[in-house]
């Protein structure tokens, strides 16, 4: 699927990421398609694991664009996210006049050009020179503070910065900019406005049983459909944290390579490290699946 087949119509956009082993519903094809159209950021939210990273990764394949990756934290400021000065460098010229007897008094400033420039995924994506505009993906953007969630506005309504000792530089031709959020706070309106929205929730028993199938093919279908219809009672209790797509994945894989092709108790609570994270939520697996949760996922995940 081209370029022009993903920004031309929403079938084209399920076609692309279907190739790619992604499953998309209508709605946040939808969005996809319009975020291209637009030239809007698109912010995703959801749990973690829900897949709103891996869109980004094969929104930019099914583009044939580079992807550029900035991952949030807590702390995170503008010389991690837009440029900092290659002090090394700076120092090894200075010296290098120092010793030529060339040092003049606007040497200093000499060391401020763009070849000492260190430019992180913020300015790589508005200064850059690809044939295909690169996605920019803002990955967790809650967990950065308010102050840096600030500084995106300008930068997602103008797509230019300035950096005093240079200018100000403007993207010739924009990254499409895909922003994710698990929602472990809520994200300023400011900056909603700016984007247009989607959440990607947990997928139902047959899509979710569709996924594991493409994604891990090799797993026997009556696993990937008791495994589906087991994370998804297991996603109704009060977990700490509840398992996401990524998650029955990762489990259906560890099954697999265990030679098994259904779901009995014994397994299910021998592997519970490898679909839940927290021990409370392994202790909360452990009971369900001794109150009859292993029997009833079975019954619900017949042909």
């Amino acid at each position: 699927m081209s370029e022009s087949g993903m920004r031309d119509s929403i079938d084209g956009v399920l076609t692309a990421l279907g190739e790619r082993a992604y499953l998309a519903d209508r709605e946040l094809a939808t969005v996809v398609h319009l975020a291209l159209k637009l030239g809007k950021p698109l912010l995703l939210e959801g749990e973690a694991g829900v897949g709103k990273t891996e869109l980004a990764k094969v929104t930019a394949d099914a583009l044939g664009a580079r992807l550029i990756r900035l991952q949030c934290y807590e702390g995170i400021d503008v010389a991690h996210a837009l440029y900092d000065w290659n002090y090394a460098r700076q120092m090894l010229h200075i010296r290098t006049l120092e010793a030529a007897h060339a040092v003049q008094p606007d040497s200093v400033s000499d060391v401020f050009g763009e070849e000492f420039l260190v430019r992180r995924p913020l300015l790589e994506a508005i200064q850059h020179s690809d044939p295909v505009p690169p996605v920019l993906l803002i990955d967790e953007i809650d967990r950065a503070d308010d102050e840096f969630e600030a500084f995106l506005l300008e930068l997602l309504s103008d797509f230019q910065v300035t950096i005093p000792e240079i200018g100000t530089i403007a993207a010739r031709e924009r990254p499409v900019v895909i922003l994710t959020s698990n929602r472990t706070r809520e994200l300023h309106d400011a900056l909603k406005r700016r984007c247009l929205y989607h959440w990607i929730g947990h997928p139902d028993h047959e899509r979710e049983v569709a996924i594991v199938r493409v994604r891990v093919p090799e797993a026997p279908e009556r696993l990937a459909r008791e495994a589906s219809a087991f994370v998804g009672r297991l996603r109704t209790l009060a977990l700490v944290k509840t398992p996401g797509i990524a998650e029955t994945l990762d489990w259906v894989q560890t099954l697999h390579v265990l030679g098994r092709d259904e779901l009995d108790r014994e397994v299910v609570e021998a592997t519970a490290g490898a679909l839940v994270k927290h021990r409370e939520d392994v202790e909360r697996l452990v009971r369900a699946s001794a109150g009859g949760l292993v029997e009833e996922a079975k019954r619900d995940g017949g042909p």
